[in-house]
């Protein structure tokens, strides 16, 4: 078997994510045969490193040994159980180990198999509290502008990339889109915290106007992933949680991306010293492996719907993979990983890595800012500085792409934004590599 062949089967029957089909004309889809560490390799003996940790959910390589043991064990004892009325130990360990390792006061686990599913269980839950607590007037949720949450309708409605949102805009939620701390639009000189704190005024606006009727405010903390790669200040959090309890407004903490080390602590609220009311978690949790998601919540919002049947208060929310028995033992392999080997300490060498490996970057002609948080670094290319933007028909990134798979590595950038988001078992010398391959694929996509 070869690329050739299964690609032209592939296009005869597949119909890919967040891909405009024509482009495989083109540039036809990679078949993978086997992966190993941060290598993918095809059917035709290429290899690439994974730079992107395959849509930003492979935390400790591809078939890594401790998780396959994990998930194979976990195989000849129990593949599924429905979730109602059932349990079983990996989920209750791995519930009571989030519980543990989470900010202080989440004390409930609830789960679904995508990110997506994971948000839409946060903004039903809030909404639904808040009924539970006799004040139906609270429907809305307050948003960031430039925010990603997911494609299912409610995480959509939340959102605000409008390549993913435009088209569905007549069957969504009204969310109040408040401006986001962004620092890529902070002034010369101006720091991110000054920032964070100029840009927090159109907040407290916001939830002074609206507050009554709002279930939620909801956030990616640190990183707008989808959004560009886009950074801010971990002040903005702390003001925030301020003034969500003094507004009396949940605040729900998207970390589904920024979760499980990729910012530089095992959750990016720990930055700001917060405990959100509901923190979804999911890619990384299974270590790359197996869907599933988790929105963590506190006692006070449980205890919203703990009550007798007959009062009609509970949360009548599933799905049929809910807690999957070998999705539970691949994250309890994660997390074993985190617990045993000080994988946030290793990521901090690892960033100081990347960092020098961009360092170049910085002062090329066409690049606006090279940011980074953790294991997450982003350069954005420009047309002339400080910020005008090429025309995005001319995708300059996909000049990047196509470089980097030629030259052995998976970049797959954000519209013109380049990113690294790697395995953290990546080695230094490799991202020296990266960083090299990225020069020179911007230099190319930028000349001219």
């Amino acid at each position: 078997m070869d690329n050739r062949t299964l690609s032209r089967r592939d296009l005869a029957v597949l119909w890919h994510p967040c891909t405009q089909m024509h482009d495989h004309e083109e540039l036809p889809p990679i078949p993978i045969r086997r992966a190993q560490g941060v290598w993918l390799e095809d059917y035709d003996g290429r290899r690439y490193i994974d730079a992107i940790s395959s849509w930003w959910v492979n935390l400790f390589g591809h078939a890594n040994a401790r998780i396959n043991a994990a998930v194979a064990a976990q195989l000849d004892r129990l593949e599924h159980v429905i979730l109602a009325g059932f349990t079983h130990e990996p989920i209750i360990e791995l519930s009571e180990r989030l519980v543990a390792l989470a900010p202080r006061g989440l004390a409930r686990c609830f789960y679904a198999d995508s990110g997506s599913a994971a948000i839409e269980i946060a903004l039903k839950m809030s909404f639904h509290y808040w009924r539970n607590r006799s004040e139906p007037r609270r429907t809305r949720f307050l948003c960031l502008t430039n925010s990603y949450h997911g494609e299912t309708l409610g995480a959509l409605s939340v959102g605000d990339v409008p390549l993913y949102k435009e088209t569905y805009e007549p069957l969504l939620l009204k969310p109040v889109r408040v401006p986001s701390p962004d620092c890529y639009f902070r002034e010369p000189g101006e720091s991110y915290e000054d920032y964070a704190r100029r840009a927090f005024a159109h907040m407290e606006e916001a939830l002074a106007a609206h507050a009554r009727e709002t279930c939620a405010v909801i956030v990616e903390p640190l990183v707008q992933c989808a959004g560009s790669m886009r950074m801010y200040d971990p002040l903005y959090l702390k003001l925030l949680r301020e003034a969500c309890d003094r507004h009396d407004v949940h605040l729900i903490a998207d970390e589904i991306a920024v979760g499980f080390g990729r910012t530089g602590t095992m959750f990016a609220c720990e930055q700001a010293g917060i405990r959100p009311d509901f923190l979804c978690l999911g890619k990384g949790l299974t270590g790359g492996y197996l869907p599933l998601s988790v929105c963590l919540t506190t006692e006070d919002v449980y205890q919203a719907f703990y009550a007798e049947y007959a009062a009609l208060k509970a949360f009548l929310h599933s799905h049929s993979y809910t807690g999957n028995p070998l999705a539970c033992a691949a994250a309890n392999a994660t997390l074993d990983i985190f617990r045993d080997d000080d994988v946030i300490a290793r990521n901090r060498v690892l960033a100081d890595r990347m960092a020098t490996a961009l360092a170049p970057l910085t002062d090329h002609p066409h690049i606006a800012e090279v940011r980074q948080t953790g294991m997450i670094a982003a350069i954005e290319m420009v047309r002339k500085k400080p910020r005008e933007g090429y025309p995005w028909q001319e995708r300059r990134g996909r000049n990047v792409y196509r470089y980097a798979l030629e030259h052995g590595a998976l970049l797959r950038p954000l519209g013109d934004v380049v990113y690294f988001m790697p395995p953290y078992v990546i080695a230094p010398e490799q991202i020296d590599q990266l960083g090299a391959i990225a020069r020179e694929g911007i230099n190319r996509a930028t000349a001219g």
